[in-house]
């Protein structure tokens, strides 16, 4: 499996937008994609359809120990595309999980005992903070993509994660590396969105993706209908924005397929 993990401790940032969207884009293009959604709000979870109702074992009883990852995997609307759904109870699990042995590898250990679930791809929704549940997955993960908004504080708040991701390489997890940088709501009417994309370019240079991903009244209306934005119309700007970061993603991941 290949586990990415997509984290930005600021809030609105295009997370989860990203998540469901660069999955949906994966699972069509052949491969098995699991997302586990690892924020308490389970906005993962809504964005592909799970109800409140229907989400009986979730993240929470994965982190526990009282799930493993086949256990709490849900088949979503999107052939190939599977879900380990988020609750509110997960705002709680930060608390318990203190007191716990490894506290930082819960994630890890359950997605390296999922050996029988046959998924090419692992995106795991990080919450909006770099607390407990961050950590986790960023120790579960083998590269990070980062959500950039381009507004002016986005760079600042990158420097904090970066950071983090240096402390969990160093302690924790060798093989972590930064996948990419997305830059998410970029509007080229602005000149603040240009500013933004100059300045990420000129500090990170190629591991800023290429593709940008717009400011889009379907991405945002998506949601609502349970359906990733790549579903419920895949004409619009921003699915056509996130079909060519899938295939970014897979060229960085698997370099020589796509190259053959």
């Amino acid at each position: 499996m290949n586990i990415l993990a997509v984290a930005n401790q600021k809030g609105g940032v295009g997370k989860t937008t990203t998540t469901i969207n660069v999955a949906t884009g994966l699972a069509a293009s052949g491969r098995r994609v699991l997302i586990v959604d690892l924020d308490p709000q389970g906005n993962s979870s809504t964005g592909l359809g799970i109800g409140q109702t229907g989400r009986t074992c979730t993240s929470y009883d994965v982190l526990l120990g009282d799930a493993s990852i086949g256990e709490a995997a849900q088949a979503t609307r999107i052939d190939g595309l599977d879900i380990v759904p988020a609750t509110v109870d997960l705002s709680g699990a930060e608390i318990e999980l203190v007191a716990m042995e490894s506290r930082v590898h819960k994630l890890d250990e359950a997605l390296k005992a999922a050996t029988d679930v046959g998924y090419d791809y692992v995106l795991i929704d990080c919450p909006p903070s770099l607390g407990l549940l961050t950590v986790n997955a960023l120790v579960a993960a083998d590269a990070l993509i980062v959500p950039l908004q381009c507004e002016f504080y986005a760079l600042e708040g990158l420097s904090q994660l970066l950071k983090t991701v240096e402390r969990v390489r160093s302690g924790f997890n060798a093989r972590l590396r930064i996948l990419g940088v997305v830059l998410t709501m970029y509007d080229r009417r602005n000149r603040l969105s240009e500013l933004v994309a100059e300045d990420a370019r000129a500090c990170l240079g190629d591991a800023v993706f290429t593709t940008n991903i717009p400011r889009n009244v379907r991405l945002s209306e998506a949601p609502s209908h349970g359906l990733p934005a790549l579903i419920y119309d895949h004409r619009c700007a921003g699915s056509e924005a996130y079909i060519a970061l899938s295939r970014e993603i897979l060229g960085r991941v698997e370099p020589t397929v796509l190259a053959a």
